[in-house]
């Protein structure tokens, strides 16, 4: 197995299988200072730099909260356009990240286009961690996804996926590239074109990821709608089918009315009693719309919140991991 010492998280289509372990095992480790709100001195001597050109709550956050509880120190940028990154200057990425690597030791960067972490790699000398890039991919998360479903149901292999959403999404595709490492069938559920509304996009899963996705040997399939699919599934994962472009710099709110998810592409409690299994479990990555209703929070299938602070924890050992803290 590879050292994770001075290596950049770009994709998981680089992990091998005993990485992903390896990281699980660092992540229980480290787990008990999260869950008692305590902080180490792990990485007393780092500094990490956040570069997010897109907003982020959960994922900006919870790399924050990472490097204190570990001891370190964090700066950086949530929004470029209050740095000349943004401004009328529009910095290039090559003299940002030349720039941010004389500051800390490691980079955390989102941004709108697909590729710009792995371009940020090759231009700093300090470890990158792709905190989503476009339509790219989202490895931190479903490291995060991956190390819940352990976590709650004490293996990987061998459990049955329904992934139901935006299949352009980069967490769809970093989940792809996972579970072709592991024993997990996966079904993917999403809209068409057109079937939004008049002009919506095709949102399901792209040519080229299906195609890359089969030459590693993932067992998929895809459906129309998640009756389909749900009754044989132990783990299912939902995301938006009504959001913006991922492309774009900025997201201006729009006041006008957003349309509904249909009810192929909705996980509902209703749904849930009448059809999964009573041991699944269901993840969101969160923010949600009305794909998820919040009603489902208090059922016995949802694990978002165990998701969202298994975030902190996976990202403490990813740290560790790159900075060499621990080997």
């Amino acid at each position: 197995m590879r050292s994770f010492t001075g290596r950049d998280i770009l994709s998981l289509n680089e992990f091998e299988r005993q990485e992903f372990f390896r990281v699980f095992e660092i992540a229980d480790r480290l787990e008990p200072i999260a869950r008692n709100r305590q902080n180490t001195d792990l990485l007393r001597a780092k500094t990490m730099v956040t570069a997010f050109y897109q907003p982020s709550t959960r994922t900006r956050l919870s790399h924050e909260a990472a490097m204190h509880r570990l001891g370190g120190r964090v700066t950086g940028f949530a929004d470029p356009k209050t740095t000349r990154a943004g401004d009328f200057y529009q910095e290039s990425l090559k003299d940002t990240v030349r720039m941010l690597e004389a500051y800390g030791d490691v980079i955390v960067m989102r941004h709108f286009q697909a590729g710009a972490p792995q371009e940020a790699a090759g231009w700093s000398s300090v470890p990158v961690i792709n905190a989503g890039d476009g339509w790219g991919e989202h490895p931190t998360q479903v490291l995060t996804d991956l190390y819940t479903v352990l976590r709650e149901r004490g293996r990987i292999d061998g459990l049955r996926w329904l992934a139901v959403g935006d299949m352009r999404m980069r967490t769809m595709h970093s989940l792809g590239h996972a579970l072709s490492q592991f024993d997990c069938p996966v079904t993917f559920v999403a809209p068409p074109a057109d079937a939004l509304f008049p002009g919506s996009p095709d949102m399901r899963m792209p040519e080229e990821y299906k195609a890359r996705f089969a030459r590693s040997g993932l067992d998929f399939r895809e459906a129309e709608h998640v009756e389909q699919a749900i009754v044989e599934a132990d783990v299912i994962l939902v995301e938006p089918v009504i959001q913006p472009d991922y492309t774009l710099a900025h997201h201006e709110a729009s006041e006008e009315a957003r349309p509904s998810t249909p009810a192929n592409y909705k996980i509902t409690r209703e749904l849930l009693a009448a059809k999964a299994k009573s041991d699944a479990i269901v993840l969101h990555s969160l923010p949600r719309m009305d794909e998820l209703p919040q009603d489902i929070d208090t059922t016995r299938w949802s694990r978002l919140w165990q998701e969202a602070f298994n975030g902190v924890v996976v990202r403490m050992a990813l740290l560790a991991l790159v900075l060499g803290a621990v080997e």
